[in-house]
Protein backbone atom coordinates (compact mmCIF):
# COMPACT_ATOMS: atom_id res chain seq x y z
CA UNK A 1 0.00 0.00 0.00
CA UNK A 2 1.26 3.45 -1.18
CA UNK A 3 0.90 5.88 1.85
CA UNK A 4 2.04 9.68 1.20
CA UNK A 5 0.63 11.52 4.11
CA UNK A 6 0.62 10.31 8.12
CA UNK A 7 0.46 12.83 11.05
CA UNK A 8 2.28 11.46 14.29
CA UNK A 9 3.24 12.57 17.96
CA UNK A 10 5.91 13.02 18.77
CA UNK A 11 8.00 14.27 22.51
CA UNK A 12 11.76 14.40 23.21
CA UNK A 13 13.57 12.79 26.39
CA UNK A 14 13.02 14.23 29.83
CA UNK A 15 16.35 15.45 31.52
CA UNK A 16 17.40 13.99 34.59
CA UNK A 17 17.29 15.25 38.04
CA UNK A 18 19.94 16.18 39.44
CA UNK A 19 21.27 13.87 42.77
CA UNK A 20 21.09 15.09 45.87
CA UNK A 21 23.92 12.84 47.73
CA UNK A 22 26.44 13.82 49.83
CA UNK A 23 30.05 11.68 51.04
CA UNK A 24 29.84 8.90 53.51
CA UNK A 25 33.07 7.78 53.75
CA UNK A 26 35.08 6.46 57.18
CA UNK A 27 36.17 9.10 59.52
CA UNK A 28 34.18 12.03 57.57
CA UNK A 29 31.38 12.67 59.50
CA UNK A 30 30.17 15.15 57.83
CA UNK A 31 30.99 14.83 54.01
CA UNK A 32 30.52 17.78 51.72
CA UNK A 33 27.90 17.32 48.64
CA UNK A 34 28.96 14.91 45.98
CA UNK A 35 25.43 14.80 43.56
CA UNK A 36 25.71 14.43 40.28
CA UNK A 37 23.95 16.20 37.17
CA UNK A 38 21.41 14.70 35.45
CA UNK A 39 21.59 13.38 31.34
CA UNK A 40 20.23 15.25 29.08
CA UNK A 41 17.02 13.89 27.31
CA UNK A 42 17.28 12.06 24.15
CA UNK A 43 16.09 14.18 20.98
CA UNK A 44 13.43 13.44 18.21
CA UNK A 45 15.64 13.22 14.90
CA UNK A 46 14.01 13.03 11.49
CA UNK A 47 16.17 11.26 8.78
CA UNK A 48 15.29 10.32 4.85
CA UNK A 49 16.33 6.79 3.97
CA UNK A 50 16.13 5.55 0.42
CA UNK A 51 15.23 2.31 1.46
CA UNK A 52 12.25 3.86 1.95
CA UNK A 53 9.52 4.08 -0.40
CA UNK A 54 5.92 4.95 1.47
CA UNK A 55 4.92 6.37 5.04
CA UNK A 56 2.92 3.25 5.11
CA UNK A 57 4.31 2.08 8.86
CA UNK A 58 3.32 5.10 9.86
CA UNK A 59 -0.18 4.26 9.87
CA UNK A 60 0.15 1.74 12.55
CA UNK A 61 2.22 3.55 15.04
CA UNK A 62 1.73 7.06 15.99
CA UNK A 63 3.25 8.38 19.08
CA UNK A 64 7.31 8.44 18.96
CA UNK A 65 9.17 9.15 22.07
CA UNK A 66 13.00 9.26 22.71
CA UNK A 67 14.65 8.51 25.56
CA UNK A 68 14.87 10.51 29.14
CA UNK A 69 17.82 11.60 30.45
CA UNK A 70 19.21 9.48 33.66
CA UNK A 71 19.34 10.98 36.99
CA UNK A 72 22.67 12.10 38.69
CA UNK A 73 24.26 10.15 41.25
CA UNK A 74 26.96 10.05 43.96
CA UNK A 75 30.20 10.58 43.66
CA UNK A 76 29.73 13.12 41.58
CA UNK A 77 28.96 11.04 38.55
CA UNK A 78 26.91 12.65 35.47
CA UNK A 79 23.48 10.88 34.56
CA UNK A 80 23.49 8.53 31.32
CA UNK A 81 22.03 10.82 28.01
CA UNK A 82 18.59 10.37 27.17
CA UNK A 83 19.23 8.06 23.46
CA UNK A 84 18.29 10.15 20.40
CA UNK A 85 15.34 8.83 18.48
CA UNK A 86 15.87 8.63 15.00
CA UNK A 87 12.56 8.37 12.51
CA UNK A 88 13.54 7.29 9.10
CA UNK A 89 11.03 8.33 6.59
CA UNK A 90 11.34 8.40 2.69
CA UNK A 91 13.54 11.14 0.83
CA UNK A 92 10.95 13.06 -0.68
CA UNK A 93 9.04 13.97 2.83
CA UNK A 94 8.18 16.94 3.96
CA UNK A 95 8.02 17.34 7.84
CA UNK A 96 5.13 20.35 8.33
CA UNK A 97 4.79 21.43 12.44
CA UNK A 98 0.48 20.78 13.05
CA UNK A 99 0.15 23.53 15.21
CA UNK A 100 2.11 26.23 13.05
CA UNK A 101 1.60 24.63 9.66
CA UNK A 102 5.13 25.59 8.49
CA UNK A 103 7.00 23.51 7.10
CA UNK A 104 9.93 22.48 9.30
CA UNK A 105 12.13 20.78 6.87
CA UNK A 106 12.60 19.34 3.85
CA UNK A 107 14.06 15.93 3.29
CA UNK A 108 14.61 15.84 -0.53
CA UNK A 109 17.86 13.39 -0.48
CA UNK A 110 18.88 10.45 1.54
CA UNK A 111 21.01 10.91 4.37
CA UNK A 112 19.60 14.63 4.97
CA UNK A 113 18.13 15.37 8.62
CA UNK A 114 17.27 17.43 11.50
CA UNK A 115 16.37 17.56 15.04
CA UNK A 116 12.62 17.79 15.39
CA UNK A 117 12.51 18.37 18.65
CA UNK A 118 15.37 18.79 21.43
CA UNK A 119 15.47 16.79 24.91
CA UNK A 120 15.47 18.57 28.30
CA UNK A 121 18.83 19.92 29.84
CA UNK A 122 19.77 17.43 32.66
CA UNK A 123 19.40 18.62 36.30
CA UNK A 124 21.85 20.15 38.39
CA UNK A 125 23.78 17.95 40.85
CA UNK A 126 23.69 19.37 44.72
CA UNK A 127 27.51 20.01 44.33
CA UNK A 128 26.55 22.42 42.37
CA UNK A 129 24.86 24.68 45.12
CA UNK A 130 27.55 24.46 47.59
CA UNK A 131 29.11 28.38 48.29
CA UNK A 132 30.69 29.65 51.17
CA UNK A 133 27.00 30.03 53.56
CA UNK A 134 25.55 26.95 52.30
CA UNK A 135 28.28 24.19 52.60
CA UNK A 136 25.35 21.27 52.72
CA UNK A 137 22.85 22.41 50.38
CA UNK A 138 19.84 19.52 50.51
CA UNK A 139 18.30 19.89 47.04
CA UNK A 140 19.34 19.24 44.01
CA UNK A 141 17.68 20.49 40.24
CA UNK A 142 14.72 19.13 38.60
CA UNK A 143 15.53 17.97 34.84
CA UNK A 144 14.43 19.93 31.80
CA UNK A 145 11.19 19.62 30.29
CA UNK A 146 10.48 16.97 27.70
CA UNK A 147 8.95 18.76 24.33
CA UNK A 148 5.76 16.93 22.43
CA UNK A 149 3.88 17.92 19.34
CA UNK A 150 2.36 17.07 16.16
CA UNK A 151 3.35 16.96 13.19
CA UNK A 152 2.49 16.02 9.40
CA UNK A 153 4.36 13.83 6.98
CA UNK A 154 3.93 14.64 3.70
CA UNK A 155 5.72 12.40 0.85
CA UNK A 156 6.12 13.85 -2.78
CA UNK A 157 7.91 11.41 -5.06
CA UNK A 158 11.41 12.35 -6.73
CA UNK A 159 10.82 11.42 -9.81
CA UNK A 160 12.77 12.90 -12.63
CA UNK A 161 10.15 12.57 -15.44
CA UNK A 162 6.20 12.22 -14.28
CA UNK A 163 3.99 11.02 -16.66
CA UNK A 164 0.49 12.96 -17.02
CA UNK A 165 -2.50 12.41 -18.57
CA UNK A 166 -6.05 11.47 -18.31
CA UNK A 167 -6.94 7.90 -16.61
CA UNK A 168 -6.56 5.08 -19.10
CA UNK A 169 -4.22 6.78 -21.61
CA UNK A 170 -1.55 4.46 -20.98
CA UNK A 171 0.61 5.66 -18.96
CA UNK A 172 1.46 2.50 -16.70
CA UNK A 173 1.98 0.92 -19.95
CA UNK A 174 4.73 3.41 -21.19
CA UNK A 175 6.43 2.73 -17.97
CA UNK A 176 6.40 -1.10 -17.76
CA UNK A 177 7.87 -1.16 -21.50
CA UNK A 178 10.53 1.48 -20.54
CA UNK A 179 11.22 0.18 -16.77
CA UNK A 180 11.91 -2.22 -14.42
CA UNK A 181 8.23 -1.59 -13.19
CA UNK A 182 5.70 -3.99 -13.08
CA UNK A 183 2.31 -1.87 -12.53
CA UNK A 184 -1.01 -3.67 -12.91
CA UNK A 185 -2.41 -2.87 -15.91
CA UNK A 186 -5.85 -3.27 -16.89
CA UNK A 187 -9.02 -1.16 -19.26
CA UNK A 188 -10.82 1.17 -16.96
CA UNK A 189 -10.41 4.36 -15.54
CA UNK A 190 -8.46 5.02 -12.86
CA UNK A 191 -6.45 1.72 -12.59
CA UNK A 192 -3.60 3.57 -11.17
CA UNK A 193 -4.47 5.03 -7.34
CA UNK A 194 -1.05 5.32 -6.35
CA UNK A 195 2.35 6.67 -8.43
CA UNK A 196 4.59 4.06 -9.56
CA UNK A 197 8.19 4.05 -10.18
CA UNK A 198 10.42 2.70 -12.14
CA UNK A 199 14.12 3.34 -13.38
CA UNK A 200 15.31 3.77 -17.16
CA UNK A 201 18.32 2.62 -17.35
CA UNK A 202 19.15 2.67 -21.46
CA UNK A 203 20.90 6.12 -21.48
CA UNK A 204 23.49 6.67 -18.98
CA UNK A 205 23.39 7.03 -15.69
CA UNK A 206 19.40 6.58 -16.33
CA UNK A 207 16.93 8.31 -14.66
CA UNK A 208 13.61 7.71 -12.29
CA UNK A 209 10.50 7.54 -13.96
CA UNK A 210 6.90 8.07 -12.07
CA UNK A 211 3.30 7.26 -13.70
CA UNK A 212 1.72 10.14 -11.55
CA UNK A 213 -2.20 8.91 -11.08
CA UNK A 214 -4.83 10.00 -13.43
CA UNK A 215 -5.79 13.67 -13.31
CA UNK A 216 -9.31 14.75 -14.22
CA UNK A 217 -11.15 17.74 -14.34
CA UNK A 218 -11.61 19.98 -11.22
CA UNK A 219 -8.64 18.02 -10.08
CA UNK A 220 -6.81 21.80 -8.47
CA UNK A 221 -9.96 21.89 -6.39
CA UNK A 222 -9.51 18.13 -5.20
CA UNK A 223 -11.78 16.49 -7.38
CA UNK A 224 -11.22 12.73 -6.90
CA UNK A 225 -7.72 12.62 -5.46
CA UNK A 226 -6.70 15.53 -7.35
CA UNK A 227 -4.10 17.52 -4.33
CA UNK A 228 -3.08 13.66 -3.85
CA UNK A 229 -1.63 13.05 -7.37
CA UNK A 230 -0.93 16.72 -8.18
CA UNK A 231 1.50 17.40 -5.49
CA UNK A 232 3.49 14.08 -6.96
CA UNK A 233 4.34 16.28 -10.28
CA UNK A 234 5.91 19.37 -8.28
CA UNK A 235 9.29 17.55 -8.38
CA UNK A 236 9.76 16.16 -11.64
CA UNK A 237 12.02 17.96 -13.80
CA UNK A 238 10.83 16.96 -17.22
CA UNK A 239 6.80 16.46 -17.84
CA UNK A 240 5.71 13.49 -20.35
CA UNK A 241 1.81 14.21 -21.09
CA UNK A 242 0.45 10.83 -22.09
CA UNK A 243 -2.38 11.41 -24.89
CA UNK A 244 -4.75 9.26 -26.28
CA UNK A 245 -4.95 10.64 -29.92
CA UNK A 246 -7.33 7.68 -31.21
CA UNK A 247 -10.23 9.12 -29.42
CA UNK A 248 -11.14 5.64 -28.58
CA UNK A 249 -13.04 6.56 -25.84
CA UNK A 250 -14.70 9.58 -27.87
CA UNK A 251 -12.42 11.94 -26.33
CA UNK A 252 -10.95 14.77 -27.94
CA UNK A 253 -6.94 14.80 -27.95
CA UNK A 254 -6.56 18.89 -28.26
CA UNK A 255 -9.26 19.00 -25.46
CA UNK A 256 -7.55 16.36 -23.25
CA UNK A 257 -4.44 18.19 -23.80
CA UNK A 258 -5.56 21.77 -23.09
CA UNK A 259 -7.72 20.28 -19.57
CA UNK A 260 -4.69 18.65 -18.09
CA UNK A 261 -2.59 21.82 -18.14
CA UNK A 262 -4.99 24.43 -17.08
CA UNK A 263 -5.48 22.02 -14.59
CA UNK A 264 -1.56 22.06 -13.61
CA UNK A 265 -1.76 25.51 -13.96
CA UNK A 266 -4.59 25.77 -11.72
CA UNK A 267 -2.88 23.97 -9.03
CA UNK A 268 0.33 25.75 -9.34
CA UNK A 269 1.79 28.11 -12.22
CA UNK A 270 4.99 26.22 -11.98
CA UNK A 271 3.63 23.18 -12.66
CA UNK A 272 2.60 24.56 -16.14
CA UNK A 273 6.15 25.80 -16.95
CA UNK A 274 7.68 22.59 -16.52
CA UNK A 275 9.38 21.22 -19.44
CA UNK A 276 6.97 18.85 -21.35
CA UNK A 277 7.06 16.77 -24.06
CA UNK A 278 3.86 14.81 -25.49
CA UNK A 279 3.49 11.17 -26.12
CA UNK A 280 0.63 10.62 -28.73
CA UNK A 281 -0.40 6.93 -27.68
CA UNK A 282 -2.33 4.21 -29.66
CA UNK A 283 -0.77 5.18 -32.92
CA UNK A 284 -1.27 1.33 -33.95
CA UNK A 285 -5.29 2.72 -33.80
CA UNK A 286 -4.92 5.77 -36.48
CA UNK A 287 -3.05 6.57 -39.46
CA UNK A 288 0.21 9.25 -39.25
CA UNK A 289 -1.55 11.22 -42.06
CA UNK A 290 -5.16 11.21 -40.13
CA UNK A 291 -6.35 14.78 -40.25
CA UNK A 292 -7.18 14.03 -36.45
CA UNK A 293 -3.68 13.50 -35.77
CA UNK A 294 -2.06 16.29 -38.02
CA UNK A 295 -4.34 19.05 -36.51
CA UNK A 296 -3.58 17.89 -32.69
CA UNK A 297 0.20 18.12 -33.39
CA UNK A 298 0.43 21.17 -35.25
CA UNK A 299 -1.96 22.43 -32.11
CA UNK A 300 0.64 21.08 -29.68
CA UNK A 301 3.90 22.11 -31.95
CA UNK A 302 2.47 25.74 -31.84
CA UNK A 303 3.09 25.71 -28.42
CA UNK A 304 6.73 24.79 -28.58
CA UNK A 305 6.05 21.29 -27.21
CA UNK A 306 7.50 18.18 -29.20
CA UNK A 307 5.15 15.12 -29.95
CA UNK A 308 6.34 11.77 -30.24
CA UNK A 309 3.55 9.40 -31.83
CA UNK A 310 4.22 6.16 -29.79
CA UNK A 311 2.09 2.40 -29.25
CA UNK A 312 3.00 1.50 -26.09
CA UNK A 313 2.11 -1.80 -26.72
CA UNK A 314 4.25 -2.62 -29.35
CA UNK A 315 7.37 -0.39 -28.09
CA UNK A 316 7.15 1.94 -31.48
CA UNK A 317 8.37 4.77 -30.54
CA UNK A 318 9.13 4.37 -27.30
CA UNK A 319 13.13 4.60 -27.70
CA UNK A 320 12.95 8.18 -29.65
CA UNK A 321 10.23 9.40 -26.33
CA UNK A 322 13.27 8.30 -23.91
CA UNK A 323 15.63 9.91 -25.50
CA UNK A 324 14.15 13.69 -25.87
CA UNK A 325 13.80 13.15 -21.73
CA UNK A 326 17.10 12.08 -21.25
CA UNK A 327 18.28 15.01 -23.28
CA UNK A 328 16.09 17.46 -21.63
CA UNK A 329 17.54 16.21 -18.14
CA UNK A 330 21.01 16.65 -19.14
CA UNK A 331 20.67 19.82 -20.40
CA UNK A 332 18.34 20.72 -17.04
CA UNK A 333 21.48 19.35 -15.31
CA UNK A 334 23.57 22.43 -16.35
CA UNK A 335 20.98 24.63 -15.30
CA UNK A 336 20.62 26.17 -11.52
CA UNK A 337 17.88 24.39 -9.73
CA UNK A 338 15.30 26.00 -8.47
CA UNK A 339 14.50 25.81 -4.60
CA UNK A 340 10.74 25.10 -3.42
CA UNK A 341 9.60 28.02 -2.01
CA UNK A 342 8.26 27.30 2.07
CA UNK A 343 7.65 29.17 4.81
CA UNK A 344 9.81 27.56 7.55
CA UNK A 345 9.38 27.17 11.22
CA UNK A 346 11.33 29.46 13.09
CA UNK A 347 13.22 26.59 15.28
CA UNK A 348 15.43 29.80 17.65
CA UNK A 349 11.87 31.51 18.74
CA UNK A 350 10.41 27.40 19.22
CA UNK A 351 13.79 26.89 21.89
CA UNK A 352 12.71 30.57 23.45
CA UNK A 353 9.11 30.02 25.40
CA UNK A 354 7.96 33.55 26.28
CA UNK A 355 5.92 32.64 29.19
CA UNK A 356 8.27 30.38 30.68
CA UNK A 357 9.05 32.81 33.55
CA UNK A 358 4.72 33.68 34.02
CA UNK A 359 2.99 32.70 36.86
CA UNK A 360 -0.15 32.19 36.70
CA UNK A 361 -2.90 32.24 39.35
CA UNK A 362 -6.61 30.92 39.64
CA UNK A 363 -9.37 29.49 41.70
CA UNK A 364 -10.47 26.18 41.18
CA UNK A 365 -14.08 24.85 41.45
CA UNK A 366 -13.88 23.21 45.01
CA UNK A 367 -12.49 26.88 46.46
CA UNK A 368 -8.76 26.10 46.31
CA UNK A 369 -6.33 28.43 44.61
CA UNK A 370 -4.44 27.46 42.15
CA UNK A 371 -0.44 28.75 41.10
CA UNK A 372 0.98 27.36 37.79
CA UNK A 373 3.80 28.35 35.59
CA UNK A 374 6.45 26.28 33.71
CA UNK A 375 9.27 27.74 35.68
CA UNK A 376 7.61 27.44 39.07
CA UNK A 377 6.94 23.50 38.24
CA UNK A 378 11.01 23.17 37.79
CA UNK A 379 11.74 25.56 40.70
CA UNK A 380 8.26 23.11 42.37
CA UNK A 381 10.33 19.48 41.24
CA UNK A 382 13.11 21.47 42.36
CA UNK A 383 12.11 21.60 46.41
CA UNK A 384 12.77 19.26 48.92
CA UNK A 385 10.29 19.71 51.77
CA UNK A 386 12.36 18.56 53.74
CA UNK A 387 14.86 21.40 53.78
CA UNK A 388 13.70 24.68 55.28
CA UNK A 389 16.36 26.32 53.04
CA UNK A 390 14.98 24.94 49.74
CA UNK A 391 11.38 25.63 50.93
CA UNK A 392 12.30 29.06 51.36
CA UNK A 393 13.60 29.69 48.19
CA UNK A 394 9.52 28.49 46.72
CA UNK A 395 8.10 30.46 48.80
CA UNK A 396 9.84 33.67 47.82
CA UNK A 397 10.15 32.95 44.50
CA UNK A 398 6.31 32.91 44.43
CA UNK A 399 6.43 36.30 46.06
CA UNK A 400 8.86 37.94 43.83
CA UNK A 401 6.91 36.79 40.61
CA UNK A 402 3.27 38.61 42.38
CA UNK A 403 1.50 35.42 42.49
CA UNK A 404 1.00 35.49 46.56
CA UNK A 405 -0.21 39.13 46.42
CA UNK A 406 -2.59 38.18 42.92
CA UNK A 407 -4.02 35.32 45.62
CA UNK A 408 -4.73 37.88 48.04
CA UNK A 409 -6.56 40.26 45.74
CA UNK A 410 -8.40 36.83 44.96
CA UNK A 411 -9.29 36.49 48.47
CA UNK A 412 -7.01 34.37 49.97
CA UNK A 413 -6.96 34.04 53.52
CA UNK A 414 -4.78 32.59 56.39
CA UNK A 415 -6.06 28.85 56.67
CA UNK A 416 -7.03 28.55 52.89
CA UNK A 417 -5.98 25.97 50.60
CA UNK A 418 -2.97 26.93 48.00
CA UNK A 419 -2.90 24.41 45.20
CA UNK A 420 0.75 24.09 43.32
CA UNK A 421 -0.05 21.20 40.72
CA UNK A 422 -0.64 18.16 42.37
CA UNK A 423 0.07 19.43 46.31
CA UNK A 424 -1.83 21.04 48.65
CA UNK A 425 -1.06 23.64 50.89
CA UNK A 426 -2.31 25.58 54.38
CA UNK A 427 -1.64 28.91 54.01
CA UNK A 428 -0.22 31.01 56.86
CA UNK A 429 0.91 34.42 57.36
CA UNK A 430 4.41 35.04 58.26
CA UNK A 431 5.51 36.99 61.18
Amino acid sequence: MFVDRAKITIKSGKGGNGAVTFRREPFVPEGGPDGGDGGKGGDVIFMADASLRTLMDFRYKRKYEAENGQDGMKKKRFGKKGEDLIIKVPPGTVVIDEETGLVMKDLVKSGDHFVATRGGKGGKGNVNFKNSVRQAPNFAEAGGFSKERNVILELKLIADVGLIGFPNVGKSTILSVSTNSNPKIANYHFTTITPNLGVVSIFGDGFVMADIAGIIEGAHEGAGLGHEFLKHIERTKVLIHVVDVSGSEGRDPIEDFDKINNELRLYDEKLALKPQIVAANKMDMVDEEDPGYLAFKEYVESKGIKVFPVSAPIHVGIHELLAEAAAMLDKLALEQPEEEEYEFFDFEKDDVEEDFKEVYTSVADDGAYEVTGKQLRKIFDSTNFNDSGSLRYLYKYLEKKGALEQLKEMGLEEGDTVRIFDYEFEYFEEY
